[in-house]
């Protein structure tokens, strides 16, 4: 079964050219079926390229998916035309009254802040409250995850002495739990930060279940509420690219950047990146969207709660 997607979002003439099935809303009026509905919370400066990653990952589930992009009223992004958001994104206080049965919150670039100082916190921690009337079963990426991490459960981050960047091996420590059905022991991960959560912080939290991990990037994915909420503090949605542009864009600019580790042949940044994540990237969001948010969430979708 194919997405759904607003008519003309740059996304669809990229993803068709990759074979992926996407249908605009157009065409999906005609069908007598009724969606799961995602809305996707997007806090990265590139939005239309953060869009095309996630929407390439959610292509993968045979079931429907009818994906809304949300975004906030307290803070206007920079680096994306204000006519991209005109068109494809509403603001949080437009869709509040609404229900849904998965939500995407994103990383932001705001890291080296604390919580409390980044203009829009007041209305992101409202929208976590939010997601937990609202919403079956929620992603919190990269910021997002230590974000939410904090706000509901009182986890800190801690910053680090110089960048997590690069790919590296993560640990299933819950092989059992559908999300990791079909899953290795081991599978990689791309992280992309300047700050950690401890490990010790969220095992010692018991409304908090540590279900992956790795010796050298730490705390990976943290399940709250028996699914209903998933924290991953990498990037399983990143393109085979994109910390490639992250490294050419900083090295000369910043002083702590290094090569992304475990990405480039032979560490050469002359080589092309070396993808090994991208098959169990696909199999977690499937995974997701197949037994945390499908399985999970009534048919009658106003009795989410």
């Amino acid at each position: 079964m194919p997405l759904r997607l607003p008519d003309r979002l740059p996304a669809i003439d990229i993803l068709k050219r990759e074979n992926i099935f996407v249908m605009d809303d157009t065409r999906a009026h005609s069908q007598d079926i009724r969606p799961l509905k995602i809305v996707i919370l997007n806090l990265m400066p590139l939005k239309i390229t953060t869009e095309t990653d996630l929407i390439r990952l959610l292509s993968n589930t045979p079931l429907q998916l009818d994906i809304n992009f949300m975004k906030l009223k307290s803070h206007t992004p920079k680096n994306t035309p204000i006519e991209h958001m005109m068109m494809f994104y509403r603001d949080f206080y437009s869709m509040k009254d609404e229900k849904f049965d998965g939500m995407i919150i994103t990383g932001a670039p705001v890291e080296t802040l604390d919580y409390e100082d980044v203009s829009y916190w007041d209305e992101i921690t409202t929208i976590f409250d939010w997601a937990r009337t609202h919403v079956t079963s929620t992603l919190y990426i990269c910021w997002a995850a230590q974000a939410g991490l904090y706000y509901n459960y009182g986890i800190k981050k801690f910053p680090l002495k110089k960048k997590m960047f690069g790919i590296f091996p993560q640990r299933t420590l819950e092989g059992q739990l559908p999300i990791f059905r079909g899953f290795d022991d081991v599978f990689m991960m791309p992280h992309s930060r300047h700050s950690e959560i401890h490990r010790e912080d969220v095992i010692a939290c018991k409304e908090l279940q540590l279900i992956a991990d790795s010796e050298e990037s730490g705390a990976s994915i943290v399940m709250a509420r028996n699914g209903r909420e998933f924290y991953i503090t990498g990037h399983m949605e990143y393109a085979p690219n994109t910390l490639d542009k992250e490294y050419r864009r900083d090295a000369g600019i910043r002083d702590d950047v290094e090569l992304p580790k475990n990405y480039y042949k032979n560490d050469n940044p002359d080589d092309k990146p070396v993808v090994s994540w991208r098959a169990h990237a696909n199999l977690f969001y499937n995974n997701w969207v197949n037994y945390y948010v499908y399985q999970e969430t009534p048919y009658d979708i106003t009795k989410i709660g």
